[in-house]
Formats: structure tokens, C-alpha cells, sequence
């Protein structure tokens, strides 16, 4: 069966402000619904743009208009699935209904529908350029740049953060992927999929066979898209037998868990890591027993699908919400949570599950998976994980935080080993490096599962620069490095300030994670980068100097340790 362009094209229009940086891998989002907007996102922000024939290309679904900007070609929100409303609810992903004529591949398509961070700190959003989409669950959509529609270019596929609660393939600036095209000689490709109670909710004892993979069908949407990339990216001039898949915070925790999926072997072939990664995820009966929490909450009669499929979102979300906390306790901003080592208990809710058929180990949290043994992998983090501009604690409140939660002595050594690492930086930037050190220490934990499993090295990297904006205090925050791996920082100069320095690391970042995608090693002239073991913690450090070193702040993060 066939559809026209005109029924492609969505009409629904809500905006959402972005999600808030700072919970590396964070099962819960908070209870705050988004409100609807008149806002789309921007078809085009660039210049010297076209729509020539030439930038027609077929897909096995029906052609895809994009266009050309500065050189590159650009494609957005092309349908790799069928939408998830209705009857598709909580289903395995479908194929997209295939299209007559062009599609219009002109504009963002839809977000997951979410709920989203209320800032303290309008700062925040200034440096993170957040941007406004809009909400549907027609939202099986990805977005290409590519240099040409020719030749066989390695392929970046980009996961958004946000835990798997929120965001999308768009939100923040520095995602577009037009200057790697352009500069880098890859095909980037980035992903919206189902995330929270459309991606995460248990109903195979409620709806039955049907819904077997229901918990898991976050994390099959991303299989889709990738079988998508596999079987169409040759038209758009990329190679698919050289995919390498990365992502931020929860989008860190997406790459692992896909590396521990035996239906996503052969579909990627590198993998990097950042500011996430090596999640206790829940078993099998601890979803299911917060599944029929949430349907005991929600109050809908055994095997009633279709009041469910009909159930207004937020309603379902609420009622998740209020289960995990019963069960899990409130999450609590603190100063460890941002980018942390895993936790030793799994927190239930919005998050993949092991369910013994899609996902069958905890992939870097007990084991460094068989099935991703040949996949050469970068695991990094920043320095100041914990920024959150709504705190700003003197010395005394910082250590009666630390205090809290590591003993008195321990902050006492913490403290004390940071401001004689870093005399140069402010006690609030400070308190916000702590999540940066549990984040490092969750790192080595991962390169070490990597390292003694033996197989594909591993590549090791710490960012730290410290930004110039808002006096210099957010230093190098959550998603910090996404502007310097992107080579965006004339579009992000809100936080880089595109100075010479900034444009000299993004060069240099970019330039890894390009041949990275390219050769499976990051090395390039000038910035020779090796792998990482765990017993002298080789680490690229992405500074003013880009330079190799032995388990920088070492010292420091082992305290957290003791």
C-alpha cells in the first residue's frame, strides 16, 4: 500500500523546551508535562541553499527530496518506520507505508513525547542553545548530511542524551551534522525513537504474545533504523559496512546496550562511548512487577489494549512516574549522579531490561559483550559532569553535600585534593568536577571490562577545556564536548565562543572521531592516540593542548574509590 506526500507531512505542531544536561544515564525524568507551542523547528538555518533533482534519492520505501547547503547534501526526518500511535503502540517497529512521488525530507520530524527538566538557571540554556521541536508518535524518523550522493563514505550514526526519558536527535546545536559532511568525509546520521513509557512498558501478561518485546521496543526501534542505514545508505554515498555508532549520556547507554544485542551484531562496526555507558539495568521481573504497578496506578481492566492504545500519553507517564518513585525513591539531584559510576542497585522505569531476548547481559556493567569482542570502541567523559548552574555552593555547603554522601573524611580528602589540583578554578566549578571524577572512575571501570576480555581495543579520552562563557564557571559541562566532536563551534559560540582555541580542539576532536569511523583507530597527523588499559589508564586529554596521558586526575578520582 501506497501513500501520497500530502499524508506524510505532519500537521501536529507542540514544542517542548530541550532536556536538562546533567543525569548521565537517567531512568526518570521528573514529573513536569510540556506544554503545547505554536513552535516547529527551523527548516534551514544555513546559506546558499538549494532543492536541485539532484538532491532526489531513492529509498526502498519512495524517493526523498532534501537539499543543498554550502555543499552539502542534507535530508530530514526521513520515515524509517511506520508511526507507533494507536494499534502500533508498544508493537515491534513496522516499515514505513511506502510513498508516492518525493517526500519532502526538508524539516525535522517528530519528538517522542516527553516530559522535560524545569531549569533554575536560564544560563543553562543559553550555553546549550536548547531548541524547540515538536511532539508525535509518528517519530521513526532520521535525519542525513552527506558531502555526496557517491562513493563509499563511512557512516556516523549519532544517539541523542537524555537518558531514555527525553531528547531527541535535535535538540542542541551542536547535533547538526552538516560540517562533518563537509569537513570529514562522513555520512552523519542521526535517530529519533521511542523513549519513556512508549519505549520501556512491560505488557506481555497484559496484552499478551503480541507484546513480548514491549519493554524493549526503545531499543528495537534503534535496531530499525540501523537495518534502515544498512539496507539504504549506499544511495546517499555511504558505506554500510563501515558504521560506527556513538551518543551522549543516555545516548553513551544506548551504544552499550546495543553492543550487548545479539540482533544488532554485524549492523555497526565501531562504537564510542561518552558520558555514559555500563548501566544496571533491571531484570526481567523487576520490570514486570513495575508494569503492573503502572496498570494497577493507571486502573484499565486486564488485556484492555485498546484503552491503553487511546490513553492520553501524559496520564500513562504520570502513573509510571509515581510507581518509581514508590519503588526506587525520589531521584535526588546530586553531586555524584551526573555521569557516575554504575550504580549497584538497578533503578526500575524508563530504561532497557534484561529480558533474556533482546538483551541478554548488562553489557559493561558485568561484562564486556561477546557479541561486540571485535568492535573497537572510545569511552570518554568530561571534567565537570556535575555542572548545574542552579547550584552555586560556598566551600561549606559543598562539603556538607559531600559530607552527606561519601563521610566526612572523604570530603575532607576530596576537597582538598581538588583545589591543589585546580587552584585556578572557582569552589562552585570544583563541586561540579566531582561528577566529572565519578564519571572517570566509571570509564576505567568500562575499559577495564573491555581490556581483560581481550578482543578490539579500547580508546580512552577526557575533555576538559574550560569554556570562556558565563566567566568560565560551567568549565567543560555534560555534553560539554558535543560542539568540539561535531566541529560546531561557530553554531555553539553561546558556549565555545568560537575562539581560536575552541575552533583548534573541534578540528582535532572531530578529526578522531572521523578517522576513528574511517580506520578504527582516532589516530591522525599530529595526534598520535593509542589504546587504553587499566593499568596505566592511557587517556587522550582534549584541552588548550591536545596531548596523551597516564590517568590524568588519577590521584584525585581513586579518593572516590577508597
Amino acid at each position: 500500500m501506497t501513500k501520497t506526500v500530502s499524508d506524510s507531512i505532519i500537521t501536529d505542531r507542540r514544542g517542548a523546551l530541550a532536556a536538562a544536561a546533567g543525569i548521565g544515564a537517567g531512568l526518570m525524568a521528573p514529573p513536569v508535562l510540556a506544554k503545547p507551542t505554536a513552535k516547529a523547528p527551523a527548516i534551514h538555518t544555513g546559506g546558499d541553499c538549494s532543492t536541485p533533482h539532484s538532491a532526489i534519492v531513492p529509498t526502498r520505501y519512495g524517493k526523498v527530496r532534501g537539499y543543498v547547503s554550502d555543499g552539502v547534501f542534507t535530508f530530514k526526518g526521513v520515515p524509517y518506520g511506520d508511526t507507533t500511535a494507536g494499534a502500533n503502540r508498544w508493537l515491534r517497529p513496522q516499515p514505513p507505508k511506502a510513498w508516492e512521488g518525493e517526500y519532502p525530507a526538508l524539516a525535522y520530524g517528530a519528538n517522542c513525547p516527553q516530559t522535560l527538566h524545569s531549569f533554575r538557571a536560564i544560563e543553562h540554556t543559553f550555553i546549550q542553545q536548547w531548541t524547540d521541536g515538536f511532539l508525535g508518535e509518528d517519530m521513526l524518523k532520521l535525519n542525513i548530511w552527506t558531502g555526496s550522493l557517491s562513493g563509499a563514505k563511512p557512516v556516523m550514526v549519532y544517539l541523542h542524551g537524555g537518558g531514555f526519558s527525553f531528547g531527541s536527535s535535535y535538540e542542541l546545536a551542536s547535533h547538526d551534522g552538516a560540517q562533518m559532511a563537509r569537513h570529514h568525509d562522513v555520512v552523519q546520521v542521526s535517530v529519533n525513537h521511542r523513549l519513556n513509557v512508549l519505549g520501556f512498558l512491560d505488557l506481555a501478561e497484559f496484552g499478551g504474545e503480541a507484546y513480548a518485546d514491549s519493554v524493549n521496543v526503545s531499543m528495537l526501534d534503534l535496531i530499525f533504523a540501523l537495518e534502515w542505514v544498512r539496507d539504504n545508505i549506499r544511495a546517499f554515498g555511504g558505506d554500510p559496512d563501515r558504521v560506527t555508532i556513538y551518543g551522549q549520556s543516555g545516548g553513551g547507554s544506548k551504544v552499550t546496550t546495543l553492543m550487548g544485542m545479539p540482533a544488532a551484531k554485524g549492523l555497526f562496526h565501531r562504537a564510542i562511548v561518552q558520558s555514559g555507558g555500563g548501566g544496571n539495568i533491571p531484570s526481567a521481573e523487576q520490570s514486570r512487577d513495575f508494569s503492573r504497578q503502572v496498570l494497577r496506578e493507571l486502573g484499565v481492566a486486564q488485556g484492555d489494549m485498546a484503552a491503553l492504545q487511546k490513553m492520553e500519553w501524559q496520564r500513562l507517564f504520570e502513573a509510571g512516574n509515581t510507581v518509581a518513585t514508590r519503588i526506587n525513591g525520589p531521584m535526588r539531584p546530586g553531586v555524584l549522579q551526573p555521569g557516575g559510576s554504575a550504580s549497584p542497585t538497578p533503578r526500575v522505569g524508563w530504561a532497557p531490561t534484561m529480558d533474556m531476548r533482546n538483551i541478554t547481559c548488562r553489557s559493561f556493567h558485568d561484562v564486556a559483550p561477546p557479541a561486540a569482542r571485535d568492535i573497537p570502541v572510545i569511552i570518554g567523559n568530561v571534567s565537570e559532569e556535575g555542572t548545574s548552574l542552579g547550584r552555586n555552593p560556598n566551600e561549606a555547603e559543598w562539603r556538607a553535600q559531600l559530607a552527606e554522601a561519601l563521610g566526612g573524611a572523604k570530603a575532607d580528602a576530596l576537597i582538598a585534593a581538588m583545589k591543589k589540583a585546580h587552584p585556578e578554578k572557582a569552589i562552585r566549578t570544583l563541586s561540579y568536577g566531582v561528577g566529572g571524577l565519578s564519571g572517570r572512575n566509571n570509564v576505567n571501570r568500562m575499559v577495564k571490562l573491555r581490556h581483560d576480555a581481550g578482543g578490539a581495543p579500547a580508546y580512552q579520552y577526557l575533555f576538559q577545556w574550560q569554556t570562556p562563557i558565563l566567566d568560565g564557571i560551567p568549565g567543560a559541562w555534560h555534553t560539554a564536548e558535543l560542539a568540539f566532536c561535531f566541529d560546531n563551534t561557530k553554531i555553539c559560540d553561546q558556549a565555545t565562543g568560537n575562539t581560536p582555541d575552541a575552533q583548534a580542539i573541534a578540528r582535532k576532536m572531530a578529526g578522531a572521531w572521523a578517522a576513528f569511523a574511517h580506520t578504527g583507530k582516532p589516530d591522525q597527523a599530529g595526534l598520535a592516540w593509542g589504546p587504553s588499559d587499566p593499568v596505566h589508564c592511557q587517556t587522550m586529554v582534549f584541552d588548550t593542548r591536545c596531548r596523551m596521558e597516564n590517568d590524568p586526575e588519577g590521584d584525585v578520582r581513586r579518593i572516590l574509590l577508597t
